[in-house]
Order: structure tokens, then C-alpha cells, then sequence
């Protein structure tokens, strides 16, 4: 199972650097490229502008997009579905590198997105009552 995992993200992004330590915590091997805008990585691969976040990975033929645990990261590279990848869109609190200082969570979906833009739930996070 390849472990190798490419980050796209903009150089002043700081959650971003969070995630990626949460990622190597986990045993990715993780290399960083800094550019401007990482849309065009996005979308080169047919992943739709709805799942977008903040930085984007590479791993396999996988896209990863976003806040996305990695114990998902590891249950996709080892179900291998038929899909572009995974997606957390946007930024929410609790998500790893979107910790609070106050323990602070919000209800997290991560997404497959299929090949053909649509998406289901790959699994549910939901906030502490």
C-alpha cells in the first residue's frame, strides 16, 4: 500500500501544515508543494469545485482533498474503490489540522467522490452531543 502522499497547498496556509503532521503522525511519508493557487490540480483531475478546501494530496491515483483523517486515507488505499478520491470540503473545526484549543467540534462527512463528480459519504463524524 503506497504511503507516499503529495500536498498542494499556498504558503501561508497554517492549518495546512497541521494536517500534513497529522498525516506523517500516521505514517505517510509527505512532501509539500507551495503554489499560488491549487484549483488547476483540482480540476485536472475532474474533482468538482464543491468538495474544495484549502490543500489538496496526492496518493496513488487518489486525489485527497482537504481535512481527511488518515485512518480514511488508509481504509480507501486499501478498499480501492473506483473513485477520484476523497473529500472534506471546506474547514471544519475538530478536523485534523482544524483542532481548537477548546476541544471545539463540528459534524465532519468524508466524501467519495466518484468519477463522475457525484459523491456519498465514505464515513460520519459526527460532533459530541
Amino acid at each position: 500500500m503506497p504511503r507516499d502522499l503529495a500536498v498542494f497547498k499556498t504558503p501561508t496556509c497554517v492549518c495546512c501544515d497541521a494536517r500534513i503532521d497529522h498525516m506523517r503522525e500516521a505514517g505517510f511519508t509527505v512532501s509539500v508543494t507551495l503554489l499560488p493557487d491549487i484549483q488547476a490540480i483540482r480540476r485536472d483531475r475532474g474533482m468538482p469545485d464543491t468538495f474544495a478546501s484549502c490543500h489538496t494530496g496526492l496518493i496513488g491515483n487518489y486525489l485527497v482533498e482537504g481535512h481527511v483523517p488518515a485512518r480514511e486515507v488508509v481504509r480507501l488505499l486499501a478498499e480501492r474503490p473506483a473513485a477520484l478520491g476523497l473529500a472534506v470540503p471546506g474547514m471544519p473545526l475538530g478536523s485534523p489540522g482544524m483542532e481548537t484549543p477548546h476541544g471545539t467540534t463540528e459534524p465532519l462527512d468524508v466524501f467519495l467522490v466518484l468519477p463522475s463528480g457525484a459523491a456519498r459519504v465514505f464515513a460520519n463524524y459526527p460532533a459530541p452531543a
